[in-house]
Order: C-alpha cells, then structure tokens, then sequence
C-alpha cells in the first residue's frame, strides 16, 4: 500500500508541471507566430516600394525563372530587390550579387535603376543567371541601343544547357550497370 500511495504522489505532482509547460509552449507559438507576421509585413512594404513606370523580362537558367522589373530612378535609388529582399542579402555569396548587377554596370546604369526581381526553381548559381538574363534583356527594352554591347559581353545568351533525364536500365542519364564476364 505504501507503495502505491507515492506513486499516486508523484503522478499528482508532474501532472501541473505539464499543464505549465504546456501553457508555455502555447504562448511561445503565438509569439513566433507574431513575429513572422511581422516579418512579411515588412517585405510586402519593401516590394511594394518601386512604383510607376517598369520595364520587364523574364530570364531563365538550368529549372530557375526570375521575372525581372526595372524601374527608372528620378532621385534615390533603393537597388535591387530580390524576392522581397535586397540582393546583398538574398545572394550571400558576393559573386552572385555582381553577377546579378553585371547588366547594370557594363551600362553603367547601376545607380540609374531600381530593379525587382522574382526567381522561382533551381539552385542558387543558376538563379543569379537568370536574373542576369532578365535585367539584360530589360535593359534592351528599354533601350534598343544597348542590345550590340550586352551581346557582345554574352548576357544575352541563354544558356540552354539542363540536367538530362535518366533513361531506363541506366543507373544516370547515360551510366551503364557495370559489366562483369564472370
């Protein structure tokens, strides 16, 4: 019986334990879940900067597209924005981000355009190819002049190379099994 009795005890005691943590754990969601909400607020604010007048294309890369806006500055430019975010920040690695400005600089543009770009799909490489793609050709509708020299530097080009597909009784696109006489 004695037992039994400080089994009953000790169920007794971690029983509001639970419900505490719980509690807490219920609280800590909500807090999250507030903070993400302000956190997209905050990039809806930031796409929703560039307004007015646009010139769009689209680029595409290996499985990445990047729809791409450029916007003419009066005063201030804000730079470039990649999927809500600034293109410093998105493209982590710095030569992505000069890959991505590339079109700008051979111009000598860079500080007379806004740029807003979506990319959806593939790998990071390939995305900031084809936002490169896209702000070049953005560039030649805006101005039909600049198509000879962006040419001439290859940023028009589409790089139509993807992965091939896997064929059946091939371990990869083209890998046989391996063969053994014995």
């Amino acid at each position: 019986m004695v037992i039994k009795k400080s089994v009953i005890k000790t169920v007794k005691a971690k029983t509001p334990v639970k419900k505490v943590a719980k509690a807490k754990a219920v609280k800590e969601v909500e807090e999250i879940k507030e903070v993400k909400a302000v956190k997209e607020a905050k990039v809806v604010k930031e796409t929703k900067e560039f307004s007015g007048k646009y010139f769009y294309a689209v680029g595409k890369r290996k499985t990445s597209i990047a729809q791409v806006r450029i916007f003419p500055v009066a005063k201030e430019g804000r730079g470039i924005l990649v999927n809500g975010k600034d293109v410093k920040a998105y493209f982590t690695i710095e030569r992505h981000s000069d890959v991505v400005k590339a079109p700008l600089a051979a111009c000598g543009l860079v500080e007379k355009f806004d740029a807003s770009i979506k990319i959806v799909g593939g790998g990071i490489t390939g995305q900031a190819e084809a936002a490169r793609l896209g702000v070049a050709r953005a560039l030649v509708v805006f101005d039909e002049t600049l198509k000879k020299s962006l040419k001439d530097l290859g940023y028009l080009t589409r790089d139509a190379r993807i992965v091939e597909r896997k064929k059946p009784g091939f371990r990869k696109a083209r890998r046989s099994p391996q063969w053994a006489k014995r």
